[in-house]
């Protein structure tokens, strides 16, 4: 498991929450920088800037680590178009990065006719994974939007985005011993932030749900929406109201 540097304490939420999960992803594969480089041709100076926040990594960078994981690149993309939204103010403009170094492995010089189909096939792939994207980026916000509207017809028909992975997490509501529980953790003490990722995230987000506080999806990501619905949770419950998941949180939401 690599020891990453912390964030800085400033840095946006929505750039937080992606650089978390490239992290987590880098983590799992098992993969040093070095070879992850080697696997994307990304080179390592281009993945220490995307882990340390100094740089938004490019779609393409993102969905190779998504390859090379083998993660479902449909979320991972939705996050970093999220990221892009508040990347202008997420590190001052002095540490802002150049373009990524791309490394190639050393080649023949490429005939004219060559180096332009190559040049014709780069831009098409790169055109194809934009277009996901955006498809990704357009479900998501209408997601978010609660997904009541109905499409106008003056409208072209958007292509379907690929499925994604349907959540692990389910909400199933039991009360034992005066408490409620979600069926995905049974911690009163776990402290939870902008950044975690994992079950008790699921379980924070289920009680929410059921004190009549939407946090979003039940997906086990602690992001903005979660952190806005802690903080009406903590307000409304009259205690200190800090946006993070600890123990005086736990109590009220298990009540």
């Amino acid at each position: 498991m690599s020891r990453w540097k912390a964030l800085p304490a400033e840095l946006d939420p929505r750039v937080r929450q992606l650089v978390v999960r490239l992290r987590r992803l880098k983590d799992h594969s098992g993969l040093s920088v070095r070879q992850l480089a080697a696997r994307t041709e990304y080179s390592p100076k281009s993945w220490e800037r995307y882990f340390g926040a100094r740089a938004l990594p490019p779609v393409p960078a993102v969905a190779a680590l998504a390859r090379v994981c083998g993660e479902d690149p449909t979320r991972l993309l939705a996050l970093r178009e999220v990221a892009a939204e508040a990347w202008p103010a997420a590190v001052p403009e002095s540490e802002a990065d150049p373009e990524p170094e791309i490394v190639l492995s050393e080649r023949p010089p490429l005939s004219p006719e060559r180096r332009v189909l190559r040049i014709a096939l780069v831009a098409g792939s790169v055109t194809l994974v934009l277009a996901v994207a955006s498809a990704v980026l357009v479900t998501v916000r209408l997601m978010d939007d609660g997904g009541g509207g109905t499409a106008r017809s003056s409208t072209a028909p958007l292509a379907a985005p690929a499925p994604a992975s349907p959540s692990p997490y389910a909400c199933r509501m039991e009360r034992v011993g005066g408490h409620w529980y979600a069926g995905n953790s049974r911690t009163q003490q776990e402290n939870l932030a902008v950044g975690s990722d994992d079950p008790a995230v699921a379980e924070a987000q289920c009680l929410l749900r059921r004190a009549g506080i939407s946090p979003g999806g039940i997906d086990g990501i602690f992001g903005p929406l979660t952190e806005h619905a802690v903080r009406a949770f903590q307000q409304r419950a009259g205690i200190g109201v800090d946006g993070m998941v600890g123990p005086d949180t736990w109590k009220a939401l298990r009540g």
